[in-house]
């Protein structure tokens, strides 16, 4: 039980928070790309496929993290109880486990086409390479809405085995999501990250945050609007828009830099702003 335990701390599980964010923008590729003249049936199953590779690809990335991590967790107070940190468990063991996860979901990536599987293979070089991208550059954040919403590109060809220029704006504009979000949530360890020497955007625009939020969220949401200018109307889609937008509104009036914990609350609220997306996505194409 106890081993269990260990596990879902290092993989995160217990903080569904990041593997939704994962899912939400699959989901919202995946919805983009189908037509509901289309096998249902199909379209259910590989939004079965996605959610399960999220949840997988999230816990091994967070091993991964910790690998690395390791000795700048034990000087943050958030991380230093972390299991690989406090040395509840071997590194050894949490390869291993990394390992078996990968294993798991490479298994459920060659379901889909080959041009999917080789996009899926490209985004294992992302996820982790991304732990190294905080002691090199202060923009970590943009090259996890890289990797974070690559999953947008693999469902639009899961469907369509090709790439279209609009899916490249959704993804453009998924990466500025993830751009303002994870700036949010990185100004909860601004302090101890300066500290121990750790780059961020949340550092480097921490004198302007929540004009750089704001601009981020802008730009997501220009994106989008463009991308579906022509649903909106009077029309629940509108609707579901409208809440997608107020989402990031209201995250960007309500966090505070100097308060981890509303950083934190306002980080998990997309989790709702994703969820706003995707059933907006769904009825236009239902």
């Amino acid at each position: 039980m106890n081993q269990l335990k260990i596990f879902t701390s290092l993989t995160r599980l217990n903080k569904p928070i990041g593997f939704m964010l994962l899912f939400w923008p699959c989901s919202w590729g995946l919805t983009y790309a189908y037509t509901f003249d289309k096998n249902f049936d199909k379209f259910i199953y590989y939004l079965l496929l996605f959610f399960l590779g999220s949840v997988l690809m999230r816990s091994a990335g967070c091993i991964v993290n910790d690998i690395v991590d390791k000795d700048f967790d034990k000087k943050v107070k958030r991380t230093k109880s972390r299991p690989i940190a406090s040395g509840k468990i071997s590194l050894t063991k949490a390869i291993i486990y990394a390992g078996l996860l990968c294993l798991v979901a490479f298994f459920i990536l060659i379901q889909f086409n080959f041009f999917t599987v080789i996009l899926g293979m490209c985004s294992m070089l992302l996820a982790f390479s991304y732990p190294f991208m905080k002691r090199i550059t202060y923009w970590p954040q943009l090259f996890l809405g890289l990797t974070f919403n690559w999953g947008i590109i693999m469902a639009w060809t899961a469907f369509n085995n090709e790439i279209s220029s609009n899916i490249i704006i959704l993804y453009i504009s998924a990466i500025f999501w993830t751009l303002g979000y994870d700036t949010i949530y990185g100004a909860q360890d601004m302090s101890d990250d300066e500290i121990i020497g750790l780059k961020s955007t949340a550092i480097k625009f921490k004198k302007n945050i929540k004009l750089f939020v704001t601009i981020s969220y802008l730009i997501a949401v220009t994106g989008i609007i463009y991308l579906f200018k022509n649903n909106i109307g009077s029309n629940l889609f509108s609707i579901l828009l409208f809440l997608f937008i107020l989402s990031l509104a209201y995250q960007c009036l309500k966090f505070d830099k100097k308060n981890p914990n509303s950083c934190l609350q306002m980080f998990k609220l997309n989790n709702y702003s994703g969820l706003f997306l995707f059933f907006g996505i769904l009825l236009i194409n239902y």
